[in-house]
């Protein structure tokens, strides 16, 4: 996939947004490089103006197939004017019941239909029943693991970003680690917490975070790991999942892109297998208000705005902390982590962590691991160990930019046109601070 094309796009959609043919074109990108989540959210954009869309229902259908490994249905049609839904049924009603097995031939007459339809039944996958990762000790049935598990992840392994941590600990941490001192001051532990920002910046290593601070077992659950094409099958995934948490408790159960699995059901009009998944996540979030004790919910989305609104009432994912790109102290500490058992000679952190201002977390991995490739071929070349030096290092900054810039620049008219709740007012004042609002 050509990034610049795919940047491009993404500039075009945010200049003309009601252009659904042009946001289908960026949906169908993409689809094609396995962005599923991403195309998810733009064919939703899309449905939100126009429900009945059939390019926009037909590309959904084909994404939701790709997510899970089925083969596309056929494009939901479009909902009918009540006058026409009437003349069919009174065309209908006049029409003389047909044997509902005049299609069958006199000799298949004895063929046991009851078997048939049990055995076909018997084929359908049972429900996903989530296997929550263990944390140090921690055992399965009763069994004690074979291995010991690796050290928990705490906030004191995530470098700098000591403003979002400070909120963190303020606004989720405390509370639920002084239940008793949290409910004496009238404050409430039903809820979650949201994550959102650019991608690649680390919600997923904080929420492991969280889990290793609280104690927690860290379960993650993706929109993968939930649909299914049988019908009623995704509503008792998304339960089982629920369940298998609480019985585990005390569980971190992190919702990862939930904008996938949670999207707005005003935008997916006659899609009804993926509204119900979001009826049911409602449901089980709400279930939570009277069996939450040990069952911590945090949810990661790029696109919080795609969110359906019922998500974010109170007592569901009620607080919400924007993770910004890695400040200096972060990149300097990410770029250490990667750099790290590989030979070097002459690196300068610091100056690296000066020059990549907005770099994600996976920018900065992915420099160390391009300038590891340009000391390897140096080194095939010479015969003999070429150490990584800033050479190679500059080598790698002339290829690789920062990803975050789209996402930013695109949240900028999210601050500007649709903020009128304040609840986007920490990601004005970064992108204030940033000169880019």
């Amino acid at each position: 996939m050509n990034e610049d094309l795919l940047a491009s796009l993404r500039r075009a959609v945010d200049a003309n947004p009601e252009d659904s043919g042009l946001r289908l074109h960026l949906a169908e990108m993409l689809l094609g490089s396995g962005r599923h989540s991403d195309a998810v959210g733009e064919v939703n954009a899309v449905l939100q103006r126009d429900p009945g869309s059939r390019p926009a229902l037909a590309l959904l259908s084909r994404t939701v197939a790709a997510m899970t490994g089925q083969a596309a249905g056929p494009a939901p049609a479009p909902a009918e004017e009540p006058a026409a839904r009437a003349a069919e049924a009174e065309k209908a009603a006049a029409q003389p019941d047909p044997s509902p097995h005049a299609d069958i031939d006199p000799a298949d007459a004895a063929f046991d239909w009851t078997r048939a339809e049990s055995e076909v039944g018997s084929d359908i996958p049972p429900p996903f029943v989530a296997e929550p990762q263990l944390a140090a000790g921690e055992s399965r049935d009763g069994v004690a693991p074979l291995e010991p598990e690796t050290p928990p992840i705490t906030l004191a392994d995530v470098g700098g970003l000591d403003a979002v941590k400070k909120r963190l600990d303020e606004s989720f941490m405390q509370p639920m680690k002084n239940a008793e001192l949290a409910k004496a001051f009238g404050k409430s532990l039903r809820g979650g917490l949201l994550l959102y920002g650019p991608p690649g910046c680390g919600k997923t290593f904080l929420a492991r975070a969280v889990a290793g601070e609280l104690g927690a077992v860290f379960m993650s659950v993706t929109m993968t790991d939930i649909l299914d094409p049988y019908h009623g099958v995704t509503e008792k995934n998304m339960k089982a999942v629920f369940d298998s948490a609480r019985a585990h408790s005390p569980t971190v159960l992190f919702l990862d892109e939930v904008d996938a699995i949670g999207m707005k059901r005003s935008g997916l009009g006659h899609h009804a297998m993926i509204r119900q998944m979001v009826n049911q996540l409602l449901i089980e979030m709400d279930s939570m208000a009277g069996n939450n004790d040990g069952l911590y919910l945090l949810a990661a989305t790029n696109h919080p705005w795609d969110l359906d609104e019922a998500l974010l009432r109170p007592g569901r994912l009620d607080r919400t902390l924007l993770v910004t790109p890695p400040d200096f102290e972060a990149r300097r500490t990410i770029l250490e982590y990667h750099l790290r058992d590989r030979p070097l000679a002459g690196i300068d952190l610091t100056a690296i962590a000066t020059r990549t201002e907005l770099f994600s977390g996976a920018d900065l991995a992915h420099i160390c691991v391009t300038a590891a490739e340009k000391a390897m071929t140096e080194s095939i070349s010479a015969n003999r160990i070429c150490p990584i030096s800033m050479t190679h290092i500059d080598a790698a900054l002339e290829e690789i930019g920062p990803s975050t810039l789209p996402w930013l620049e695109s949240s900028r008219n999210v601050v500007k046109f649709s903020n009128d709740h304040g609840r986007y007012n920490d990601l004005a004042e970064y992108l204030r601070s940033r000169s880019i609002l």
